[in-house]
């Protein structure tokens, strides 16, 4: 059990040592910094995509090497732990944050970040930090940053997050929500769908608050696993066939993925739409559907393995854009896209086999999109699980009698994969199959018939899949 602190708000440990008097100097120019602070603002201001934003800013301003891997380290993990870090600079303020100007805020957090969850010097941190603020707002407002970092630093973050979490013992949630930087209800919607609130939901936690490494898939019938990983000095995938990991490094600047020989896809996403290819089914299979195909991902790879196998594959996708997306990415491949809505397509139905990969949460991929964990609400359940369930039943509408339907979610939340499931499966007479069946040598599928992958047990998104089959 941890023992709450009794150390007061504003601890009197010791400082990063004071700046000298005399002139001020001027700012030293930090590119990296800057532009990790010039991406939490468009995160802030604009709702902007920090994974979208941050390698724009990078290629304008032609940065790169090490400095693009600080910028990269400092922007995604300051996101991510926002919660934590706000908890911490709210011990260390005299007023609430919520009356910090936003732009201040952003360098707080920065700064905050650097001196809990990196190496980086305590006066190193503080000075680059204060640097910044005041080349961008100030002296009078550099002097505030440079007293809440000063406070920051007389703590590591162990230290801190025993002074500011919840209790423990009494509320464990709680505790192991803000420890591993993630809003309270997202925290409970794991530990539901783990059946704990124990070991296993720290280890998911911990894991979905890890920088996460790069996920490639080769395109069947291209190259291979072996191939593509010889071609980017990575390594092949555990349990996807088409798998590469790779430990870093911007996908975007490789050649097969150029070429498109490959695609970046979290390898739970590789499983989940090989196990609708990997169903038997009887009479003909010539005819596949992928529902909710946007931008994609998943389209290009079954729709390869239907080229392999003389099928053809339909593509539904309701936003023209992301239906621009999907043409673009699968060139020769033979895929139709259609701009529709995946519940009342206009398509005539027998298909054989349909991949329903529904609009979710997406609290299964927190850990590849940083600023998500804190824009979701719990009010965006419901609306969603409404929608799924009319996919599925359209899904189910559009395959033929002993065909079969995949559906698949990046959530562990149990309204959006159980719940759906379950619902649709009564009302329609679908039955569901072992999905644990068509997830070869990956270990620790739980009791099924549906399998939730995690990053803690299989290094994937924590994506979940149920196989269903109409009646004949």
């Amino acid at each position: 059990m941890t023992q709450r602190s009794s150390r007061p708000s504003r601890p009197r440990g010791p400082h990063p040592p004071r700046r000298r008097s005399g002139p001020p100097r001027p700012p030293v120019e930090d590119p990296a910094r800057q532009a990790a602070l010039d991406t939490l603002r468009a995160v802030r201001q604009r709702d902007a995509y920090a994974n979208l934003v941050l390698p724009g800013l990078l290629r304008d301003r032609r940065i790169t090497g090490r400095d693009a891997a600080l910028a990269t380290e400092l922007a995604y993990g300051t996101a991510r732990a926002q919660g934590l870090l706000d908890a911490v600079l709210a011990a260390c303020t005299d007023r609430p944050l919520s009356d910090v100007d936003g732009s201040v805020l952003d360098a707080l957090r920065l700064g905050a970040y650097q001196l809990l969850r990196t190496r980086i010097p305590a006066h190193a941190a503080v000075a680059s930090t204060v640097d910044l603020v005041r080349a961008g707002l100030g002296s009078g407002v550099a002097g505030f940053v440079n007293a809440v970092l000063r406070r920051v630093s007389a703590q590591d973050e162990p230290a801190w997050i025993d002074e500011v979490a919840p209790d423990e013992e009494t509320d464990p949630v709680g505790y192991l929500a803000l420890a591993h930087a993630h809003p309270r209800w997202i925290a409970q919607a794991f530990a539901e769908s783990l059946g704990t609130r124990g070991e296993a939901l720290r280890a998911a936690l911990a894991a979905d608050d890890a920088r996460p490494i790069v996920h490639l898939a080769a395109r069947p019938g291209e190259c291979s696993a072996d191939e593509l990983a010889a071609m980017t000095g990575g390594d092949p995938a555990p349990f996807s066939p088409y798998g590469v990991h790779l430990e870093s490094g911007d996908p975007g600047d490789l050649d097969p993925v150029r070429e498109k020989l490959a695609a970046v896809q979290d390898e739970g996403s590789q499983l989940c739409a090989l196990a609708l290819t990997r169903v038997p089914v009887d009479g003909p299979d010539e005819r596949w559907l992928d529902l909710c195909a946007g931008p994609g991902g998943k389209a290009v790879l079954i729709g390869a393995l239907a080229r392999l196998g003389g099928a053809t594959l339909d593509a539904v996708e309701k936003a023209p854009h992301r239906a621009e997306l999907i043409r673009k990415a699968a060139g020769d491949l033979p895929i139709t896209v259609h701009v529709a809505d995946g519940r009342d397509p206009g398509l005539p139905g027998g298909y054989d086999r349909v991949l329903v990969d529904a609009p979710c949460t997406g609290l299964g991929a927190l850990r590849r999109r940083p600023e998500a964990r804190w824009r979701r609400q719990p009010s965006d359940v419901a609306p969603l699980t409404r929608l799924q369930r009319e996919l599925l039943t359209s899904a189910l509408e559009l395959v033929r009698p002993g065909g079969v339907v995949a559906y698949v979610v990046c959530s562990p939340h149990l309204s959006e994969t159980v719940g759906v499931v379950a619902d649709v499966a009564r009302r329609t007479g679908a039955r569901q199959l072992d999905t644990r069946e068509y997830f070869p040598d990956v270990p620790d599928l739980g009791d099924g018939p549906h399998v939730q992958l995690w990053p803690h047990v299989h290094g994937t998104d924590a994506m979940f899949c149920a196989l269903l089959r109409r009646p004949e």
